[in-house]
């Protein structure tokens, strides 16, 4: 993690624009009108480890944690580009932070894009404060990008360069490592042209409790956790089984936003014995998730979103 000064630290804005710009934390507090949301970053590993089970996958093992939901304040990306003469249309624009990562034999720092149509939503910040408080040094201060509904790499922290640019990033992080690689591909085959550049978040949802392998002592069971939508739809129904998904309930939906998970809740009455608890969700697109590890395998273990399921044992009477 970089360590930077506020007082000193600029982004530059340069590319395809009428005029670059140089501007630092007070200069986005000062010229530019403060916006709010609350969104939800995830990574896109989370729930590799599932994946495992099917064959073999590269990277972190991620369960179901690689997710937070925060609520962010900065400028609005469209204001600062607007500001800068950014004109066109299938253009990207390229960011890049102040972190170094040695790849392939090079020191390079971490970066990405995003489309210009994307980059203009009024939701994608340039923050400088999470939850009330100014960024904390791991969260990217003094100013990093919130990108809601795009895989959590695109949020780039530390932030000190945004470039709109004909082409999408040339970065390590956006041309290799975060890229959905065809199922028939491993590190022997590896070929990362064959990739397909990670964005918009897939539909998913998750059970966070009871957890896996858990023992309980009541047939009521009380099972809850979240859901994400694709492209900022609305979450509009979730359904539970208790029984490996032959049978389904709906589950209530307790808390609801554009851009942030959606908190679920049902309860279940589980006879004595082992049970496979399984959840699966529906945007407002009527988008659903695969029912099979095995249709979304990938060795990279990217965006899982099967049903995921929860074994626990209900003890006897």
């Amino acid at each position: 993690m970089p360590e930077l000064d506020a007082s000193k630290h600029r982004v530059r804005v340069c590319g395809l624009v009428s005029r670059e710009l140089e501007l630092g934390l007070e200069d986005l507090r000062r010229d530019f009108e403060p916006h709010v949301i609350t969104a939800t970053l995830e990574c896109a590993g989370n729930r590799r480890d599932e994946l495992s089970f099917v064959d073999e996958v590269e990277g972190t093992a991620w369960q179901q944690g690689a997710i937070g939901t925060a609520v962010w304040r900065g400028t609005r990306l469209a204001d600062v580009l607007r500001q800068a003469g950014c004109n066109g249309d299938d253009l990207h624009v390229a960011f890049e932070g102040a972190d170094e990562v040695q790849k392939e034999g090079k020191r390079i720092n971490f970066g990405g894009s995003i489309p210009l149509s994307k980059a203009k939503s009024p939701d994608v910040l340039l923050a400088y404060e999470m939850n009330g408080t100014a960024l904390a040094r791991e969260h990217g201060y003094p100013i990093r990008l919130v990108v809601p509904g795009y895989i959590g790499a695109r949020s780039v922290k530390w932030l000190q360069t945004i470039s709109v640019q004909d082409e999408p990033s040339s970065n390590f992080f956006q041309q290799k490592a975060y890229k959905l690689l065809p199922d028939d591909m491993d590190q022997s085959n590896l070929d990362w042209h064959a990739g397909l550049m990670l964005g918009e978040l897939p539909v998913n949802s998750v059970i966070c409790i009871p957890s896996d392998q858990s023992r309980l002592a009541s047939r009521d069971v009380n099972v809850s956790g979240y859901a994400i939508s694709s492209g900022g739809r609305s979450i509009d129904r979730v359904e539970v089984s208790g029984d490996g998904g032959r049978g389904w309930k709906i589950a209530e939906l307790k808390s609801s936003q554009r851009w942030s998970w959606t908190i679920w809740h049902v309860e279940l009455e589980l006879p004595p014995g082992e049970h496979e608890i399984v959840v699966r969700a529906w945007d407002s697109a009527a988008q659903t998730q695969p029912a099979r590890l095995e249709d979304v395998w990938n060795f990279k273990g990217y965006v899982n979103n099967a049903w995921h399921k929860t074994k626990v044992t209900v003890a006897g009477p």
